[in-house]
């Protein structure tokens, strides 16, 4: 374990400083000014140099570069263009945000999709499991905007029960996790439907039926428990997709996470601030799939990190 640890560790720290690499050169190769976005309408070509070299744009990119590199591992990752404040910690203000959202989003489908799985694989090739799955369809092929915008206009204008915006209250938190819970709920029941039903129709579970084994505990706990390890890592892996930041669905709800802090970013070229998003973001992702890798063993004991099962 020791040693496994120590490799992935290794490994994501190399992940990590690659991306922000390539971050720090996409953004700056990509067309645009950033002098230009902060300057007046009115600005003459002594003003943007000016604020170019206020952001220290005006030395060469493999200088700039050495800077950033110099920087980053001091833990200093510059001062937003816009904020006007430490970029690290514009994103770590915004970040529980994007927390709560992603956390209570996969709550809601954990709870209602691996029910909904379960009950589809039991009742598979069936006119009610027909049903279902074309729900599940529906809710997989249908955009997040679109689905947000209605439930606006539903749960917040035509009934307004629910605030539109913002997160003043935990109602606030209704509409958005409702809107990226339907994408997810729809993909993770038809990936439950589908292993349950290999897992029910597999020989072990044939001879615990012949045994009289009941139908809840071959269900249950045999079923499940051997199709627990693709469910984990599906969860994870869209829980650590959500912990970047759901744009669309922050923006229609006016969310303050880190998707819209990134979107206002790219708009107003604040380098230092996609930079400080980038690594946040990519380092929580990177420890949600590692905790996912080491509960591997956990769910099935055949699993040997770092060796063959």
């Amino acid at each position: 374990m020791p040693t496994y640890l120590a490799r992935r560790i290794g490994q994501s720290l190399l992940t990590v400083f690659l991306t922000l690499t390539t971050v720090f050169l996409l953004v700056r190769l990509a067309p645009g000014d950033p002098a230009s976005a902060y300057a007046a309408p009115s600005a003459t070509s002594a003003d943007l140099a000016r604020i170019r070299e206020q952001f220290g744009l005006d030395e060469p990119l493999f200088v700039q570069y050495g800077y950033f590199v110099r920087d980053l591992f001091t833990g200093d990752l510059g001062t937003s263009y816009s904020f006007r404040s430490p970029a690290l910690d514009v994103v770590l203000d915004r970040m529980p945000y994007t927390i709560t959202l992603a956390v209570s989003a996969i709550a809601v489908t954990t709870l209602v999709a691996v029910p909904l799985g379960v009950w589809m694989a039991r009742r598979a090739d069936t006119r009610r499991e027909l049903g279902a799955n074309v729900l599940t369809i529906a809710g997989q092929s249908m955009p997040d905007f679109w689905t947000g915008v209605m439930l606006l206009t539903v749960f917040a204008v035509l009934v307004p029960v629910l605030p539109a915006s913002g997160f003043t209250s935990w109602s606030g938190l209704v509409l958005p996790t409702v809107t990226v819970a339907v994408l997810q709920l729809a993909l993770i029941s038809r990936l439950v439907r589908r292993e349950m039903s290999t897992a029910l129709a597999s020989s072990y579970v044939t001879v615990a039926r012949s045994r009289g084994v009941s139908e809840s505990t071959l269900t249950w706990r045999y079923a499940l428990a051997n199709s627990s390890v693709p469910l984990v890592t599906a969860l994870g892996t869209r829980f650590a997709a959500l912990l970047n930041g759901v744009v669309v669905v922050e923006v229609v709800f006016g969310w303050p996470g880190v998707g819209s802090l990134v979107v206002r970013a790219l708009e107003t070229r604040d380098y230092p601030l996609i930079q400080a998003t980038v690594l946040v973001t990519a380092t929580l992702a990177i420890l949600v799939q590692l905790l996912v890798d080491l509960a591997y063993p956990l769910l099935d004991p055949r699993v040997r990190l770092g060796k063959a099962a």
